[in-house]
């Protein structure tokens, strides 16, 4: 089979509106536990299933750049934010196999109760391992799964509470000006 000769990779898509210290240990210990040759980020244009973001498209890029790029393994993609629109997880991993072989998909056990929404689930589904990172108090219902494991993540916090409280806490001190000055901007606007 063709794929056969094409490196192993994982992909880690989302919103990243803003990354956190969570998004990195997913993908310090995904780098770590899986058998993959890479490590693709990739960073939405803007998530299917929501109507707006804090930060632009370019600047969650850039922020993603500045936490990810000098990890070893790991590769941040603008793939998803080039199309200018909101893009399915199905149309990137297609994108990607033309290069790849995409074997994992990491997504957050938050995401479980929705998955079977997502556009080409059953595709999906046949074609990679899900990687679920699991969170606090998400219950992990992997009956619908072919094929999954677990990265044990657990850590307290999420983009919408980050947003929400405009709590830093947990954002990096890399990106950590540029988020304060993004959220303060839009209390404003």
């Amino acid at each position: 089979m063709v794929n056969q000769s094409k490196p192993e990779v994982a992909i880690f898509g989302g919103s990243f509106d803003p990354p956190h210290r969570g998004h990195q240990e997913i993908v310090l210990k995904a780098v770590e536990h899986l058998d993959i040759d890479r490590l693709i980020i990739v960073p939405a244009y803007l998530n299917p299933f929501k109507s707006t973001s804090l930060a632009s498209a370019q600047k969650r890029l850039k922020w993603c750049h500045r936490l990810f790029d000098d990890i070893p393994k790991v590769t941040v993609d603008d793939y998803e934010i080039k199309q200018g629109k909101s893009i399915r997880t199905s149309q990137s991993v297609q994108y990607f196999n033309r290069t790849y072989k995409v074997k994992y998909l990491i997504i957050g056990s938050d995401n479980l109760s929705t998955l079977t929404q997502w556009h080409a689930f059953d595709w999906l589904n046949k074609t990679v391992t899900w990687v679920i990172a699991t969170r606090e108090n998400h219950f992990l219902d992997t009956d619908m799964l072919n094929s999954w494991k677990l990265l044990e993540i657990d850590f307290p916090v999420s983009s919408s509470a980050i947003r929400e409280k405009r709590d830093l806490h947990y954002i990096d001190s890399k990106i950590k000006k540029s988020v304060q000055e993004t959220i303060n901007d839009n209390k404003k606007g």
